[in-house]
């Protein structure tokens, strides 16, 4: 993923490869490939609702998230920290852009609910044009750039960036459903993080350092620096595998039926968050799940059979529960 073509290789030292680079994409995908294993068996009952979206989970998630970003900065600033060749950042720019366009195809007709329209190439892809303005410039200033793209978002929201066709700056007050979202504040931070490190980095020699150091010739070394130069074909294929892998195996032992109120309650709990305190938000979710149920929507409600938008009833429901849910 972050560095799609297999390029990125430091302009002062050419024809070799910073091999200790690769290992560190090789075990971001691996990271990655675990995660998403974790969430397939969510989504096919073998794990409690909401496990991956919460806890160290989340946390998990989202180191892999900004090391991917992070790897990606680095690579864009060794391949064209010496001057822009425009011939192969395009090249690059067309394959991460054609596999984003790739995955928002294909979750629109998986997930329509939840398709990602954002996710981590996207980001990539957008972070990549916005990282060429940083190429030239000095790597401390990048560097605190970077600082102003986590901070921004923690201090200034505004509902005008929550429709769709925007919300993907991250300045957003609603949180969007997708399965993956990854909007680009707070993480162009990340990137550009990795850009103004390596251009210290180069500077100081440290590149150079790093390009002599051998990664070994041992299986295990050469498997996982194979995967970090085969990045973006391995993330097309890892999901699709694996989703396989855990659909054959609930033929040969299916999961245990689940309780969908705890997931429910967890992805309420979350979306209210944003905006509201905890306490606020206990009340409000359990409010809503128990309407839910006593009118007998909460089944269709989940399913997606019924909406807001569809079913007047469900805005009643939320008016209703946010009066209980303010009281004292």
């Amino acid at each position: 993923m972050s560095d799609a073509s297999g390029n990125g290789l430091p302009m002062q030292t050419p024809g070799r490869r910073i091999e200790v680079l690769d290992i560190a994409r090789g075990l971001a995908l691996f990271a990655m490939a675990s995660y998403h294993f974790s969430w397939d068996l969510e989504q096919f009952g073998y794990l409690e609702p909401a496990t991956t979206t919460q806890g160290l989970f989340k946390i998990y998630a989202r180191s892999i998230a900004a090391s991917f970003l992070f790897l990606a900065g680095v690579s864009l600033m060794l391949a064209h920290g010496a001057g822009l060749r425009p011939r192969a950042f395009a090249k690059r720019l067309a394959m991460v852009g054609g596999a984003a366009a790739v995955i928002t195809l294909v979750t629109i007709f998986a997930t329509p609910d939840s398709y990602i329209y954002f996710g981590i190439l996207h980001s990539i892809a957008a972070a990549s044009v916005i990282g060429v303005a940083f190429l030239r410039l000095p790597g401390l200033v990048t560097v605190l750039a970077g600082v102003a793209c986590l901070v921004l978002p923690q201090v200034y929201r505004d509902a005008f960036f929550n429709p769709a066709w925007i919300n993907w700056i991250g300045l957003y007050t609603i949180p969007p459903r997708s399965n993956d979202f990854v909007p680009l504040m707070p993480w162009l931070g990340p990137f550009l993080f990795g850009m103004g490190c390596t251009k210290i980095a180069v500077k100081t020699g440290v590149t150079a350092r790093l390009a002599a150091i051998g990664a070994g010739t041992h299986a295990a070394s050469r498997a996982t620096r194979f995967c970090g130069r085969h990045s973006l074909a391995f993330y097309l294929v890892h999901q699709p595998v694996l989703i396989t892998l855990v659909w054959t195996a609930s033929l040969i032992a299916p999961p245990a039926p689940v309780d969908p109120r705890p997931g429910f309650v967890a992805e309420c709990e979350t979306g209210c968050g944003a905006d509201n305190s905890a306490e606020f938000c206990r009340r409000f979710c359990a409010c809503v799940t128990d309407e839910l149920i006593s009118k007998g929507l909460f089944t269709p409600f989940v399913a997606g059979d019924i909406a807001p938008d569809t079913d007047p009833r469900i805005p009643a429901i939320a008016e209703h529960c946010t009066a209980l849910s303010a009281e004292p």
